[in-house]
C-alpha cells in the first residue's frame, strides 16, 4: 500500500513546546556559530600561509634569474681574464713580428688573432685608453709622464703600455699608460 501522506491526521502530530528544548538550542546555535568563526580564522590562516608562500616562490624565480645572469657574467670575466695574457701576446707579435719577418706577419697568426678578437668583442669585450684621449684615473694606471707642449695636450694618454678592457660598464683590467703634463713656463 502506498503511502500518500493524507492519512495524517493533525492532532497526532506533536510540536514541540517553545520553552521545551529552547535554552539547548541556543547553545547549539552558539556553539556553531563559535566554530565558524573558528573556521573562518583557520582558513584566513591558510589564506595567509599560502600568499606567503607564493610571493616566496616569486621571489625565489627572480632571485635564480639574477643569480643566473650574475654567475654568466662572472663567467664570462673570468674566461677573458684567463684568455687576456694570451691576447696581449699575439698583440705584442703583431707589432714586433713584421720587423723579424721581413716586413710581413703570417697569415695563420694574424687569422688566429682575428678570431680571439672577434670572440672577445662577441663576449663584449672592449680595449680600453688610446693615445690622445684623456687620462681616467677609473679606467688607466699612469706608468710615467712625458713632456706636453701646450696646456691642450695635458693629461692626456701619450703612449699604451697595456691595453686595459672592459665588459659594460665592469673594469676587467686597467690600461697601462703614460700621460703627457704640461708644465708652464714661467
Amino acid at each position: 500500500m502506498d503511502w500518500k501522506g493524507d492519512d495524517i491526521d493533525e492532532e497526532s502530530i506533536v510540536a514541540p513546546e517553545p520553552e521545551e528544548g529552547g535554552a539547548d538550542a541556543v547553545a547549539k546555535i552558539k556553539k556553531i556559530k563559535d566554530e565558524l568563526a573558528e573556521t573562518k580564522k583557520e582558513k584566513q590562516e591558510y589564506m595567509d600561509g599560502w600568499q606567503r608562500a607564493k610571493a616566496d616562490y616569486v621571489n625565489l624565480l627572480k632571485r635564480g634569474e639574477s643569480d643566473a645572469k650574475t654567475l654568466e657574467f662572472k663567467g664570462k670575466i673570468k674566461a677573458v681574464e684567463t684568455l687576456l695574457p694570451a691576447f696581449d701576446a699575439l698583440e705584442r707579435a703583431k707589432e714586433h713580428l713584421p720587423a723579424q719577418a721581413g716586413g710581413e706577419v703570417p697569415e695563420g697568426f694574424m687569422a688566429i688573432a682575428k678570431q680571439l678578437e672577434s670572440s672577445f668583442a662577441a663576449l663584449g669585450l672592449e680595449a680600453v685608453g688610446t693615445v690622445g684621449e684623456p687620462f681616467d684615473p677609473a679606467l688607466h694606471d699612469a706608468m710615467g709622464q712625458d713632456a706636453a707642449e701646450s696646456a691642450e695636450g695635458d693629461d692626456k694618454i701619450t703612449a699604451v703600455l697595456e691595453k686595459g678592457w672592459k665588459v659594460g660598464e665592469n673594469l676587467i683590467r686597467p690600461a697601462k699608460v703614460r700621460v703627457a703634463h704640461y708644465a708652464a713656463k714661467a
